[in-house]
């Protein structure tokens, strides 16, 4: 079985590079950080390219950081 990881990585790319202030992956990871999520690039990088898992409540705090709703995140389309 080859299932996907996450549905919400490609999303979080996405927002993260056409929000008007688009953020690198170290400026996400310092939001995040700051929102009392341990994780560095290298994470939010494996991430955004589906090789690692998110948990639920990483999609809260990926969405507070990118000032998005959940719903934004797991919209796979």
């Amino acid at each position: 079985m080859n299932a996907e990881k996450n549905i919400c990585g490609p999303q979080i790319a996405k927002i993260r590079c056409s929000q008007k202030t688009a953020l690198t992956q170290e400026q996400l990871t310092a939001k995040v950080q700051s929102l009392g999520l341990d994780i560095d690039r290298a994470a939010i990088a494996k991430i955004e390219t589906k090789q690692r898992r998110v948990y639920d409540y990483e999609v809260v705090i990926f969405a507070k950081a990118l000032n998005v709703c959940i719903a934004d995140l797991l919209n796979n389309e």
